[in-house]
């Protein structure tokens, strides 16, 4: 057998010196993943928001599998292939609004990057060159590349990166749970669209590249989102100064969110660019992407083209999983079933925050959903970092046989919450038996704080 402990791999260097081992997969199926110890697990989270579709889907692995055996590369700055084509068809044809223009990358960082730099040559080709600032908001988070980093809400992350980016300006995300004192949470969101306004006209508009946010937030915001008005009102402020609308959907997009586009609950909020990953490929391979119009690409073209791309650009094995994918979600109606079925788990998680005192908020829209943890439900008081609330209630989770996703945005300034993110073919009773764990574990963690005074 090998001695693994001579060997050092990712979770080395992701985890602390101290930090308990990892879990070691042996195989997954439908929701399930199991442990080489046989233990199996309900993938609650779809591992970081990604395997919408389950593991082992036999149409995807056949697409995967019919595409290797023809080729599984070809350099995209020499090569079309079928699949990208195809691929981009799906996308044109789903998500609507002009959005007819794909291109391809291998995960949700470089999709940002691909979103940003788009942007600014579409603004060099329009002979706007002193347009380069993207305003983003506080806190967010749009992926781990230098780029990406630089337009992420995050202290923490740049106090350790900060002195490597070009920092870019940061507006007030509407969250929607600890409001100003007297302010309802319509007039906050309405109060962060006019700071958008203002932060263009302090920087001057003529610098202004584009705006981004993620529609849904991710694990940034704990699946936060804004009163409709908002929307609308961002749209037409882009409008008006001519920026850039970017919606980062790596998360939210392909069905997540109980649409195929989360941009499709606001209408009149149609974004000119789009950052897709996760769902894209749903795991099977890494893959990401960015969409937007034909008319902007046309218009980046005329001035040269797309000064962009890397090795793995439109690999023919990730496009032809993700077509595989789209497929799946849209004739077996994975998409409305991720509607009503996160209609049903919100309805549930509610009702456990009627039993459970340290479960403060419940949002999200379809199979998108967080849970925030908290000292007390009234005042909506966060509880100290030492107590380690989620990783406990992770580690309580996953000896329940479930596996749930969180992340500590800026050290947990905005607090602390738990992604509630299924895969979108779990069934009723999946539900109920992820709602059994969540609910025995979050009891137990609750049952501790009070012996320990905390609560």
């Amino acid at each position: 057998m090998r001695n693994y402990d001579k060997v050092t791999v990712a979770q080395h260097f992701i985890s602390g010196e101290g930090a308990g081992p990892f879990l070691r997969v042996s195989h997954g199926e439908g929701v399930y993943l199991w442990g080489q110890d046989g233990i199996r697990y309900l993938d609650g989270s779809s591992g970081a928001v990604v395997t919408s579709i389950g593991h082992a889907n036999p149409r995807v692995l056949d697409a995967m599998a019919a595409q290797a055996s023809r080729v599984t590369f070809a350099y995209a700055r020499i090569w079309e292939n079928d699949v990208n084509e195809q691929l981009a068809q799906r996308l044109a044809e789903n998500a609507g609004g002009g959005l007819d223009a794909s291109f391809f990358v291998s995960g949700g960082s470089e999709a940002t990057e691909a979103c940003i730099k788009f942007a600014r040559q579409v603004a060099l080709a329009r002979g706007q060159g002193d347009r380069w600032k993207v305003i983003s908001r506080m806190p967010s988070y749009h992926g781990n590349t230098l780029g990406a980093l630089a337009i992420t809400g995050d202290p923490v992350l740049h106090s350790i990166f900060g002195s490597m980016l070009k920092d870019m300006p940061k507006i007030t995300a509407p969250l929607s749970y600890r409001l100003p004192s007297g302010v309802s949470e319509y007039e906050h969101a309405m109060a962060c669209a006019a700071e958008l306004e203002q932060r263009i006209i302090e920087e001057g508009p003529e610098t202004v590249l584009a705006f981004i946010l993620e529609p849904i937030g991710g694990t940034a915001t704990g699946a936060a989102y804004a009163p409709d008005a908002y929307y609308s009102k961002v749209r037409e402020i882009c409008n008006r100064y001519d920026i850039l609308l970017i919606f980062d959907e790596v998360m939210s997009g392909i069905g997540r969110s109980g649409r195929f586009l989360a941009a499709h609950y606001w209408p009149d909020c149609v974004p000119d660019i789009v950052g897709l990953s996760k769902g894209l490929a749903a795991g099977y391979s890494p893959l990401g992407g960015m969409l937007t119009r034909k008319d902007l690409v046309n218009e980046v073209r005329a001035s040269g083209g797309f000064a962009h791309g890397h090795t793995y650009v439109a690999n023919p094995i990730s496009c032809s999983a993700a077509v595989a994918v789209i497929d799946e979600l849209v004739e077996n109606d994975l998409i409305p079933k991720s509607e009503k079925m996160g209609a049903l788990l919100k309805e549930r998680l509610g009702q456990l925050k009627g039993e459970v005192q340290i479960l403060g908020d419940v949002r999200g829209r379809g199979m998108m959903m967080a849970i925030e943890i908290v000292a007390n439900q009234e005042t909506k008081e966060m509880l100290p970092d030492n107590v380690g609330a989620v990783s406990r209630i992770q580690k309580y989770c996953a000896e329940e046989g479930l596996l749930l996703l969180s992340r500590k945005t800026a050290g947990g300034a905005y607090g602390e919450w738990l992604m509630v993110c299924p895969p979108l073919i779990i069934t009723l009773e999946q539900v109920d038996e992820l709602m059994h764990s969540l609910r025995t574990a979050l009891l137990r963690l609750q049952d501790e704080l009070v012996v320990e005074g905390i609560i």
